[in-house]
């Protein structure tokens, strides 16, 4: 009985965190083993052009990345 405003406290600070944006699901492989397709084309472009010139491929990449679960 003494306990019923810690109670609900807890219970509407759990609510309130619902709105909180879920991390993503555990990764199912190796970060050297995902995203094949974008990793290429940006260590290409690296390579070929520098780092500063691939901006958009190297974002690509981590978009691909954080999509697959890994926190980057």
């Amino acid at each position: 009985m003494g306990n019923a405003p810690v109670k609900e406290a807890a219970q509407a600070a759990a609510s309130s965190m619902s709105g909180v944006e879920q991390p993503a699901a555990k990764p199912k492989c190796k970060a050297c083993c995902a995203c094949p397709e974008t990793k290429k084309v940006r260590d290409q472009c690296i390579v070929e052009r520098g780092e500063s010139e691939c901006g958009d491929l190297i974002e690509a990449h981590k978009k691909c990345m954080r999509d697959q679960g890994f926190n980057i």
